[in-house]
């Protein structure tokens, strides 16, 4: 059994690590007074958080610069570029003609349906099936690439 089984309905079991003591604690001590000032780090030690910097910094430059991730970028922009500017121009042409020509959108399709009522569930079909589109085309053409140029630059970091 799981101690969150054996809790009350309501009530929040955290378990995460920052919300442990020293955590916690850490953030409740007071402040030391103000004439006391943090004792500076060695010179033997690097500062905290400053790690590899400059040489991850050239791994990415040099990966960024690389054949494979400019193939990737151009194969984004050749997909993003005409899909935004087809979508773009799909949802403008709606709008204009929802204001320039009520009475084409007004038209009677059957029933109570309408051009508008067309052309706007048109606009949801269109967004799903660009998502499935671009979604599919990283799938075939970019996630291999962007995983292993991931893979690579982890491992020249180390």
């Amino acid at each position: 059994m799981d101690e969150h089984d054996r809790m009350e309905p309501g009530t929040l079991q955290v378990d995460d690590p920052w919300y442990a003591g020293a955590a916690t604690q850490e953030w409740e001590r007071e402040a030391p007074p103000p004439s006391r000032a943090p004792a500076p780090a060695p010179a033997h030690e690097p500062e905290r958080g400053s790690g590899n910097r400059q040489g991850a910094e050239a791994v990415y430059l040099d990966v960024q610069q690389s054949d494979a991730f400019q193939r990737m970028r151009r194969g984004y922009r050749r997909f993003v570029m005409p899909a935004t500017t087809v979508f773009l121009g799909w949802y403008l042409a709606y709008v204009v003609a929802a204001t320039a020509a009520p009475e084409l959108m007004g038209r009677q399709v059957f029933g109570a349906v309408n051009v508008a009522l067309l052309a706007g569930l048109a606009q949801f079909a269109s967004t799903f099936l660009l998502t499935w589109a671009y979604a599919r085309n990283a799938r075939l053409h970019r996630d291999r690439t962007a995983l292993d140029l991931r893979w690579d630059t982890q491992e020249r970091i180390r």
